[in-house]
């Protein structure tokens, strides 16, 4: 197996855990801070990438179009947050998690209805097009790296916010007592939306950078889903560190598991079994990198103080 090989999957699994990052920071502060299981979380992902790809090819502007889709997330993020999620607040996780799905199918038929059921293509712009050549021989599509750079620098700017701004305190605070702060004269439903429309953001952020390499059709964000709530399970819920620590981790699992994983068991097993053994137990490294992490730190790896 050659290293540029290795060094080549090693970058697509960072890539993937970057976007895994961008999708799981704001559903694991939704979750840390409200206690609200949100799987319509996924739909401000599809949303962006959707709004981003339709503005680029109207108006021909790259930039234009992540403005649009980044405004248009947030708006729809904090509506969805006004008209639904503030009545479930206090409701059981069951009633939390069918209205969330319901709310996850709804904005799905929605964009089938606008956009049709085919996928949308969602062009590069020249400036991301073509690859450059991180070590000699090793060429690497611009649009990963890319996607690596602006989701190490939101996640900065996400630490700066959370760690040094007033906003930030607000938000620490409510994950480790909600109740207090809200004794303490807060807003704590006008900080909840704050945070619910953070997460939209970030979603559509990850749906912007992820739209030109992956398949833009509806639906796009329900099997991503299921990895951002792995994700948040690995960290600690309501830890945005955990969520990027976890997210590399499970990215890098992730993708060097369906690259490299079947090669290896041709080593142990005739061709044909390794052939199918090695896609099944690919799909199930991230679970059980999930039973392994949980089972020396149950409340995952950088858990939020106790309430």
């Amino acid at each position: 197996m050659q290293p540029l090989i290795i060094v080549e999957q090693l970058l697509n699994g960072v890539q993937l855990g970057i976007t895994l990052f961008l999708l799981a920071a704001g559903l694991t502060l939704v979750l840390g801070i409200m206690n609200l299981i949100n799987l319509a979380h996924a739909s401000m992902y599809m949303v962006g990438a959707y709004l981003s790809a339709t503005v680029y090819l109207w108006s021909g502007s790259f930039l234009f179009g992540v403005v649009a889709a980044l405004t248009g997330a947030l708006l729809l993020g904090v509506l969805i947050e006004l008209v639904v999620f503030r009545a479930l607040y206090q409701r059981t996780p069951l009633d939390q998690v069918l209205a969330t799905f319901a709310v996850l199918l709804i904005c799905n038929e929605t964009v089938r209805i606008v956009w049709g059921p085919g996928a949308l293509n969602a062009p590069l712009p020249p400036f991301l097009s073509g690859q450059v050549e991180i070590l000699p021989g090793a060429p690497y599509p611009v649009i990963r790296l890319a996607i690596v750079a602006v989701g190490l620098l939101a996640a900065v700017l996400l630490y700066l916010l959370i760690s040094r701004t007033r906003l930030g305190m607000l938000i620490r605070a409510g994950a480790s007592n909600r109740v207090m702060i809200g004794a303490l004269g807060v807003n704590i439903k006008l900080l909840y939306t704050a945070v619910f429309g953070l997460g939209a953001v970030l979603a559509a952020l990850s749906g912007v950078m992820s739209g030109p390499i992956s398949s833009v059709e509806p639906g796009m964000g329900d099997k991503i889903l299921i990895l951002c709530l792995v994700v948040i399970v690995i960290g600690g819920i309501g830890s945005v560190r955990g969520a990027f620590i976890g997210a590399l981790l499970i990215g890098i699992v992730d993708t060097c598991g369906r690259v490299f994983l079947s090669p290896l068991l041709f080593w142990l097993m005739p061709g044909a079994g390794a052939k199918t053994a090695g896609p099944a137990i690919a799909t199930m490294l991230i679970y059980m990198t999930m039973a392994l992490v949980l089972f020396f730190r149950p409340r995952g790896l950088f858990p939020p103080r106790l309430r």
